[in-house]
């Protein structure tokens, strides 16, 4: 599929980003990307959806691309879009062994103004925050890489990040330079306290990543750059994804969740999915590793990110 007016989630350089982690392939019909992995002491391969989630330009033909994979890949699992144009019927057609509801993403529509959206704590945290530092839109995401390795590292640091979000400055390099990218930052006496990547694509844009300094955090850097984001993107869009809460399990009332729901106009479900493509060689390699039952998808990578 051309890349002519495919932006964000959905461009090449934003699957070309992840190549340490697999081999990025394009699935043509429905034009989404994956990475195709190694399996670790065995010539087969397996793939996954890009992180944090897989879009594509049209779900309806996304079942045409995995019935290509069948055989020659072990199994496939991804996280779904949450404006994505499917259903839990056309997931299941999809994947047959794996389909379930994941997290609650926070969306906001911003057909609202912006005081409607946002929650009174909220406004009154950006706009405290807001009078000690300033917001700005970066013309020029990769004039800022430094900045934000720096800030992201604190991020590492606080979460013990790992695995496929322990993203390096040669994966940074080229997000920052993939079509639809949109950066803000947040500037506190010459200095950089936060920032956060967004990825736009059509009618929809996603904050990909944000990362903040010590100082960031005290003064409550992300309160000023959201709020400047929603008033941004408010006659350019009309969706925003601001994702869900922390870790693998939805839980709703953690610090995180409750950040975002501050900031939303309801909630839209993203899916895990799952589909083994090659059921002879994923048994082979379950008996081979002796790996018992477990609720991981693929069961053999459990534990990949420990």
């Amino acid at each position: 599929m051309s890349s002519k007016n495919i932006t964000g989630y959905l461009h090449p350089l934003y699957a070309a980003s992840f190549a340490e982690f697999g081999t990025p392939s394009e699935l043509p019909e429905c034009g989404g990307w994956i990475l195709e992995r190694k399996i670790l002491g065995f010539p087969y391969r397996d793939a996954m959806g890009c992180y944090p989630l897989f879009a594509c330009k049209d779900w309806t033909h996304l079942s045409e691309d995995i019935k290509k994979l069948e055989g020659d890949l072990v199994s496939l699992s991804m996280v779904t879009d949450p404006f994505g144009n499917y259903d839990t019927n056309l997931l299941r057609k999809c994947f047959q062994d794996i389909v379930y509801p994941y997290k609650e993403h926070f969306i906001v529509d911003l057909h609202y103004p912006i005081n409607s959206i946002v929650s009174k704590h909220h406004g009154d945290y950006a706009r405290k925050a807001l009078k000690v530092m300033t917001v700005e839109l970066c013309l020029e995401p990769s004039r800022y890489i430094n900045d934000w390795v720096n800030l992201y590292s604190v991020l590492i640091a606080r979460h013990d990040i790992k695995g496929i979000a322990r993203i390096s400055l040669e994966a940074f390099s080229k997000q920052l330079d993939v079509p639809g990218i949109v950066v803000f930052r947040a500037v506190h006496e010459g200095d950089t306290v936060g920032m956060v990547l967004w990825y736009t694509y059509e009618d929809r844009s996603y904050p990909f990543l944000g990362a903040y300094s010590s100082l960031g955090y005290e003064l409550h850097s992300s309160y000023a750059l959201l709020w400047f984001a929603i008033d941004y993107f408010k006659n350019k869009v009309q969706w925003l994804d601001l994702g869900a809460s922390a870790g693998v399990k939805n839980i709703t009332s953690d610090g995180l969740a409750q950040f975002k729901k501050g900031w939303s106009t309801g909630t839209r479900t993203v899916y895990f999915c799952g589909r083994i493509l090659n059921p002879k060689r994923y048994k082979e390699i379950l008996l081979t590793k002796q790996i018992a039952s477990n609720d991981y998808f693929p069961a053999y990578r459990y534990g990949e990110y420990n």
